[in-house]
């Protein structure tokens, strides 16, 4: 029976192992598809986009291309007839489909002669070559425009990139979102850390009523605390600056810092701690010399944790943050200047957005054997 047992509990902790590892590869893939997209649509052009998916990529697309018909009308027994090739005089390609409006591009197949207002006509060959009938006895005074469609084969290049670093100004957008990011994600690490040391081995009064009130903010939401600090800011002389949302972010931040941190130094070994204090360590040499670097996993994980939400931040962004271009992070400069000027230019936005999130790809994939370590502090005794 023992043997039975041990059997069916190393069977249940294989089944689990293995339904885990799916899963784990499921989210992974799932997260990977869209990352994938990003950046093979950030080195295609807008057209390429517009007419396939990125999983076509590597493919040859068909695309829609509209054509001021060059030449002179000569004058026939049909009526005025306008003859070249949609490519130009030195282009080549092959004609799938053609149309002589805007609204129907792909109306008539190749070598077909495809009628069109008032009369007239239009026939496009497989290889270009148009033929323009005008049944009027009046010269027209306009050359028509041409729609056609065609095979285009696959290109990738950085001028998507090129565009967003110079005219975009998303280099200038760059350097903000790091001013913000890096001093609002080191701050709350100093001064939780210091704090988390002294509610979880300091005794002083109310540390119990401390430690509730760090839980009870982590449930607050900080659309709350918007409009009050704020006005706070502007009343000390912070307002709307760099200062102002270092000091927003760090705020925001403390109580889950202050809660994770404590948690893991709960868990730290005693005997450590006792034995260092009793060679007449104190608090502070303590904290430094042995409780600060075994609490590394747990500063990791937080800082994993307040760098993604920082720099990804939009809306404290926008609140704390003069609205001049010049102190505008990626998040504000996409959503305000790219969506409303190039909200149609996919390869511009596909592009910016994968700069935006490059940054917190290596900062997670960096430090990620961190997090789960951290995460579990203080779970399990």
């Amino acid at each position: 029976m023992a043997a039975a047992n041990d059997d069916g509990i190393a069977g249940e902790t294989s089944g689990l192992k293995i339904v885990t590892n799916l899963s784990v590869v499921f989210l992974v893939v799932l997260w990977l598809i869209p990352t994938i997209g990003l950046l093979v649509s950030s080195f295609r052009d807008r057209d390429a986009i517009s007419s396939s998916g990125w999983w076509n990529a590597p493919f040859a697309t068909e695309q829609n291309f509209a054509a001021g018909a060059e030449g002179e009308f000569v004058q026939t027994p049909e009526g005025w007839v306008l003859e070249g090739n949609v490519f130009g005089a030195e282009g080549s390609g092959t004609v799938t489909a053609f149309g002589g409006m805007r609204a129907d591009p792909t109306a008539f197949e190749p070598g077909e002669t495809g009628e069109l207002v008032r009369g007239r006509t239009l026939t496009v060959e497989a290889d270009g070559n148009f033929r323009y009938v005008d049944p009027d006895e009046e010269q027209p005074s306009r050359n028509p425009t041409i729609y056609f469609a065609t095979s285009v084969p696959p290109s990738f290049s950085t001028e998507n990139y090129e565009t967003i670093l110079t005219s975009a100004g998303m280099d200038v957008a760059f350097i903000n979102t790091l001013t913000v990011t890096i001093p609002a994600t080191i701050i709350p690490i100093l001064i939780a850390a210091f704090a988390a040391y002294a509610l979880a081995w300091m005794d002083f009064p109310f540390r119990g009523t401390l430690i509730a009130i760090v839980v009870g903010l982590l449930v607050v939401p900080l659309q709350l605390a918007l409009v009050p600090m704020l006005t706070f800011h502007n009343e000390i002389g912070i307002g709307q600056s760099f200062y102002g949302i270092w000091f927003a972010h760090t705020g925001f931040g403390l109580p889950l810092a202050v809660y994770l941190l404590r948690n893991y130094m709960v868990g730290l070994p005693r005997d450590i701690i006792e034995s260092a204090k009793v060679d007449g360590a104190t608090d502070f040499q303590v904290f430094t010399k042995i409780v600060l670097p075994l609490s590394f996993p747990a500063l990791a994980s937080f800082a994993i944790f307040q760098f993604l939400w920082t720099w990804n931040d939009l809306l404290v962004a926008k609140v704390f943050l003069p609205s001049n271009s010049e102190s505008w992070v990626m998040t504000v400069k996409i959503a305000d200047d790219l969506l409303g000027s190039r909200g149609g230019d996919w390869g511009i936005l596909a592009a910016a957005a994968f700069v935006s999130i490059a940054v917190p790809l290596l900062v997670f994939f960096t430090m990620q054997r961190y997090l789960v370590r951290g995460l579990l502090a203080g779970s399990v005794k």
